[in-house]
């Protein structure tokens, strides 16, 4: 796996595929820094070899050239965070982007508008990927979050750098804490799987019941479960549809020798909001008019007792209706069991929008192993895919 550490830049324009799809307030200031801040390690490594850096990138999903979706609104932020003056292409091909390219001194970083401005982008168009090739002479890709795409920045530009293309920091440390996890790991292994749906998680629990010991299910999805043993589970979400495959993820679980653990309490409520009322009941037996919120006491004991006891932990999907106060406490306490676990020297992978939104908001950021970038890219290699993106740069 090559990476910008097998490569002296002296005197060289790397071209990275960064991921600053950023949000943005209505005054166009950007509130998360976050992949911005992903990035530098990758640009620092550069420039301090002595080379310069292009900069690509998309912003949101534009109908064409839309001002709102201008990545010059975040030139700004990026100097800062970079701490060099980010100079600004106003497209990303054509001769604006070349001359500004051409121009480029050592030490120097440009920005390349918006690179969804141009349909060719998503659609993979060879000839757009070029064009974009022949700006740099090193091309990096650094975008976990898009690498599950095959456009054009992410995967096709790598034809033209047969010999010159790497791994950006970023990226390469998500392959490496993924591979930790489904390849590499340190036994026992436990995942963590919540969130509202089976649906959503069904390929990424088939794939990892060889590679885990242990699997905790959360959420939304205990329901479809606890309805396919045969429970009461009044008014809480339920996939019908998927009561076969839930009973038949046990039965392949139990033939894996994977233990599965469901919530055996939970926290009801008896209306979709924070100030609903509220009881803790047996998970088997959940009143009519109330509805499952949040993993009960019992049940966060349980899960204390397997999340200590692993050496590697994978967490996607919080455990209740977390963005509501009253029904916080089991992810919050599930952030608390994998630091302590973390602290006692196990790994801890989370990714997956509302884990890692949960992790940040709670301040378990500095107290997991490693907080992934990339949702929908996460997901498909914990579903045993290869990233085109990914695979573009080992070819």
């Amino acid at each position: 796996m090559k990476t910008v550490n097998d490569f002296n830049f002296k005197n060289k324009k790397a071209i990275i595929r960064v991921d600053f799809n950023v949000p943005l307030d209505e005054n166009f200031n950007v509130t998360d820094v976050t992949r911005i801040e992903a990035a530098k390690p990758t640009i620092d490594k550069i420039l301090s070899d002595g080379g310069s850096v292009i900069l690509m990138s998309h912003l949101g999903r534009p109908k064409g050239a839309e001002e709102k979706y201008s990545l010059k609104h975040i030139l700004k932020t990026a100097s800062e965070i970079l701490g060099v003056s980010v100079q600004f292409a106003a497209n990303c091909v054509g001769d604006e982007a070349k001359t500004a390219a051409d121009k480029l001194q050592a030490g120097e970083v440009l920005l390349l508008e918006n690179l969804r401005f141009h349909a060719e982008e998503e659609a993979g168009d060879v000839a757009f990927a070029k064009e974009l090739a022949s700006l740099g002479d090193i091309y990096v890709n650094d975008a976990f979050g898009t690498a599950h795409r095959a456009h054009a920045s992410t995967t096709i530009i790598a034809q033209f750098f047969p010999n010159d293309k790497c791994f950006g920091t970023l990226l390469a440390k998500e392959i490496e804490s993924l591979d930790k996890v489904l390849k590499n790991s340190v036994k026992p292994v436990t995942a963590v799987l919540g969130g509202s749906k089976v649906s959503s998680k069904i390929t990424v629990i088939e794939n990892i019941l060889d590679k885990v010991d242990h699997m905790i299910i959360g959420g939304g999805m205990t329901f479809t479960f606890i309805k396919a043993l045969g429970g009461k589970i009044g008014n809480s979400i339920c996939e019908d549809d998927k009561q076969d495959l839930a009973l038949e993820i046990l039965r392949l679980a139990k033939e894996k020798g994977v233990q599965i653990h469901i919530p055996v309490d939970v926290v009801a409520g008896d209306d979709f909001s924070n100030t609903a009322n509220t009881q803790v009941v047996d998970v088997r037996a959940i009143p009519d008019g109330w509805e499952g919120m949040d993993a009960g006491p019992k049940s966060l004991e349980n899960f204390k007792k397997v999340i200590l006891g692993s050496k590697t932990i994978l967490w996607n999907g919080p455990l209740g209706v977390f963005e509501m106060p009253t029904f916080a406490k089991g992810t919050i306490a599930l952030g608390e069991f994998i630091a302590e676990s973390t602290a006692n020297g196990a790994f801890s992978l989370v990714g997956g929008g509302d884990s890692v939104a949960a992790v940040k908001q709670f301040g378990f950021e500095d107290k997991v192993s490693y907080v992934s970038t990339g949702g929908g890219a996460m997901l498909e290699m914990l579903e045993g895919r290869v990233l085109p993106g990914i695979a573009a740069i080992l070819e």
